[in-house]
């Protein structure tokens, strides 16, 4: 299944700069030292009210004006880095109170960075919810719908560690069906009680770390029963981070026959993915990210373990993300530009490497991706779907960090730093 990425339209006949001020909101960005989470924050409380989750040394920062969005992370939130991509630019013009008041909210998406975001799929085909009925499949005609793009998440809960928000909305996807959604989104931060459940032999006192849970449910709150004839949704968690020039994705992935598991990964969003930014070795998958150049991977359920995972060699950072394996009794839906033979085979697991989106167009963030889905969620009235996904951040030396690579992702640190 080849599915298009939300941040350009892949349609090659379209001019490169297609993004008006108000949504790009960017200049040419060289890759650079990421801003310090205390710097971060300070902006972002200029701009947007934030919720900071703190333990001990480490906090999260948390923006329901953008649906309760993980905008950033750290181990340390006086003197650490900020491990999510922010996409200053777009929040300085304070598009949301100000478009609101003038009436110019962006016609297709607001781009706010951040590290963890809620979505919602299936983005196209026939049971597309960024597309309305009788749009044709062109970037025109896509639309982010406002409950994952510029509604706020009400609070319903907050204490120093966790904060759980509520929204409800009404949707309709491409083949008229109308949804009925209550949402649900916890983030809570993590700690070393929690990171025994990932690593039963903990980490060495020498390593740093941040680790936060997101706990996501959307119920059916209509009279209908959600059914695949007529669509279905999912639960879409995407993170934005900042790239390096030596930051590697790493992916186990099932190793075994194609003609049972399919093929190991899905390299054609943007057209083949070169071998000089993506390995496959025997069942872990090496994809560049390094902000250089755009593409994206998938993974599909049959071939996910449930986990990826990145190495920044430079900061010396390995970054871990997790997420609930569950039954997928109507698989997980495709959102490729088209009405589709096959809705229900999408992949559960992604990775997204930015880059210029032609020779001499300036990328986005620069920054790359790491995306999980939910099942399709065939859901009965009052019933609901839940997607947990749990992210960590660890810094430490090579020879600290090097176990939990192996323990987790199953190769060495040596062997993710000389896989390009």
């Amino acid at each position: 299944m080849r599915q298009h990425h939300w941040l350009f339209c892949v349609l090659t006949a379209l001019p490169a700069c297609v993004w008006s001020p108000v949504v790009s909101g960017h200049e040419h960005q060289e890759l650079q030292t990421p801003m310090s989470f205390h710097d971060d924050v300070t902006f972002l409380q200029t701009h947007t009210k934030l919720v900071v989750l703190q333990r001990e040394a480490a906090a999260v920062a948390v923006a329901p004006a953008y649906q309760g969005r993980v905008m950033t992370s750290t181990y340390d939130q006086e003197t650490g880095p900020s491990f999510g991509w922010i996409n200053r630019p777009v929040i300085a013009q304070g598009v949301l109170d100000e478009a609101q008041r003038r009436g110019r909210l962006e016609e297709h998406i607001h781009i706010f960075g951040g590290e963890e975001r809620f979505w919602l799929g299936p983005e196209g085909g026939q049971f597309a919810i960024f597309f309305e009925p009788g749009a044709a499949f062109d970037f025109n005609s896509w639309k982010t719908p406002a409950v994952i793009d510029t509604d706020a998440f009400a609070i319903t809960h907050q204490s120093d560690e966790a904060v759980a928000f509520e929204h409800s909305c009404r949707l309709l996807n491409h083949s008229g069906t109308r949804f009925d959604v209550r949402i649900g989104r916890q983030v809570r931060l993590l700690g070393m009680t929690d990171v025994t459940g990932l690593l039963p032999a903990g980490v060495p006192p020498t390593v740093q770390m941040v680790g936060y849970e997101t706990d996501n449910t959307i119920t059916n709150v209509g009279q209908q029963a959600w059914t695949p004839e007529t669509g279905l949704l999912s639960i879409w968690m995407l993170g934005m981070y900042n790239p390096s020039p030596r930051t590697t994705v790493v992916i186990p992935f099932r190793a075994g026959d194609e003609g049972s598991l399919g093929p190991a990964v899905n390299d054609t969003y943007f057209g083949k993915v070169p071998p000089e930014h993506l390995r496959l070795e025997d069942g872990v998958l090496f994809f560049r990210g390094d902000g250089t150049r755009r593409g994206k991977i998938g993974v599909s359920p049959l071939r996910s373990r449930g986990i990826a995972g990145s190495y920044d060699a430079d900061g010396e950072v390995l970054t871990v993300v997790t997420y609930n394996v569950q039954d997928a009794p109507h698989g997980f839906v495709n959102s490729m530009w088209e009405h589709q033979d096959h809705p229900y085979q999408g992949d559960v697991l992604n990775a997204y490497n930015d880059g210029p989106p032609e020779p001499g167009a300036d990328p986005l963030g620069p920054f790359y991706e790491l995306e999980t889905s939910s099942p399709a969620a065939a859901l009965a009235p009052q019933e609901t779907m839940r997607h947990v996904q749990q992210t960590w951040h660890f810094q430490g030396s090579e020879a600290a960090l090097d176990p939990l690579a192996k323990a987790l992702l199953g190769v060495s640190l040596e062997a993710i730093a000389a896989a390009f």
